[in-house]
C-alpha cells in the first residue's frame, strides 16, 4: 500500500467503496476512488486510472448478484410454462429490464469512481490534508 501500487490501492479502495456503499448509498464509489486516488499519488491521470480500475473491481459483485437475478428470473419464466408466449414476455422484459439496470449501475459505478480517483488525488496534492 503506497504510491504507485496501482492494485493494491485499486482493492483498498474497492472495500471501502463497497464499505461506504452500505452506510452512504450510492456515494460509495466516490468515496472508494477518493480513498484509492489519495493513496494512489501521482499525476492527476494517476488518480483517475487508479479510480476507474476501482470501479471495474468493485463491479465483480454486483455481476454476480445480477448473474443471480437473472437465474431468478429464469426459474419464474419457467414456471409460467403453461403459457408458452407469457414465458417469452415475462422472460424477454424483465431479461432487458435487469440487463439495462445492470449496465446503467455499471455505468454509474465506474464514473463516479473515477471521479472519486480524481478528487483523492486533488486532495493529497492541492489542499492541506
Amino acid at each position: 500500500m503506497g504510491e504507485g501500487d496501482t492494485l493494491v490501492n485499486a482493492l483498498i479502495g474497492a472495500v471501502a467503496g463497497a464499505v461506504a456503499s452500505a452506510i452512504t448509498g450510492p456515494v460509495g464509489p466516490l468515496i472508494g476512488g477518493g480513498v484509492a486516488g489519495y493513496l494512489e499519488g501521482g499525476e492527476r491521470a494517476d488518480g483517475l486510472r487508479v479510480g476507474t480500475i476501482t470501479g471495474l473491481v468493485s463491479l465483480v459483485p454486483m455481476v454476480l448478484g445480477g448473474v443471480v437475478v437473472l437465474a431468478l428470473l429464469g426459474v419464474v419464466g419457467f414456471g409460467l410454462l403453461l403459457d408458452p408466449t407469457a414465458v417469452f414476455a415475462v422472460g424477454a422484459v424483465g431479461a432487458v429490464l435487469v440487463i439495462g439496470g445492470l449496465a446503467a449501475i455499471a455505468l454509474t459505478t465506474v464514473a463516479l469512481s473515477a471521479l472519486g480517483g480524481w478528487v483523492g488525488n486533488y486532495l493529497k496534492y492541492d489542499t492541506d490534508l
